[in-house]
């Protein structure tokens, strides 16, 4: 594998080193110990498919909160999506900053998002499915989101959103807060 760290420090762009003959190519898309050479949890415990049957399906941006934290490996398996992440760690040297990445079937792109990120993406092809291993498991009150057009972020969309769900069209504006008691953010 090739793991080529992005602007916003642990999250990594991760392509499949290819072995290629004329039966095609063969790669790993995961190995513990590659991971961990670059210092990366891999304690997988939950693998999620998304399907998205229009093109402009928009989802995110969603993040999980202390201690339920979630690191995600994502990868497009048919189609192609725009994925993006926001670096959502306070003391972070790029906290609020994002970046995207085109993950398609036929690039095989993987995306790192460490914990601490929002991550979100939207569809570039109809019936595009994305597939995500998170190292927690989902906790319903843990759960935080922020608006994929919220001004205090500025994300670029190659494409306007055509079908948005009514919960992430409904974050409010991000408000920069601390929970005195915890000591985390609060979106």
């Amino acid at each position: 594998m090739i793991f080529t760290e992005t602007k916003l420090k642990g999250a990594y762009i991760i392509d499949v080193k290819r072995i290629e003959d004329e039966r095609g190519f063969f790669g790993r898309s995961f190995c513990q110990k590659e991971f961990e050479e670059y210092g990366l949890t891999n304690d997988i415990r939950q693998t999620n498919v998304s399907y998205n049957k229009k093109k402009g399906t928009l989802r995110g941006m969603h993040m999980q909160l202390a201690p339920n934290e979630e690191t995600k490996l994502v990868r497009c398996t048919r189609g192609a999506i725009y994925d993006v992440i926001i670096d959502m760690r306070p003391d972070s040297e790029t906290y609020k900053q994002w970046i995207g990445v085109e993950l398609t079937a036929d690039n095989y792109r993987m995306l790192f998002v460490p914990e601490g990120f929002a991550h979100g993406f939207i569809t570039l092809e109809d019936n595009t499915d994305v597939t995500y291993q998170v190292t927690e498991f989902y906790t319903p009150g843990a759960e935080r989101g922020l608006r994929w057009n919220d001004p205090a972020f500025n994300i670029e969309w190659p494409i306007e959103p055509v079908i948005i769900s009514e919960k992430d069209q409904a974050h409010p504006d991000f408000v920069e807060e601390q929970e005195k008691s915890k000591g985390k953010l609060l979106v």
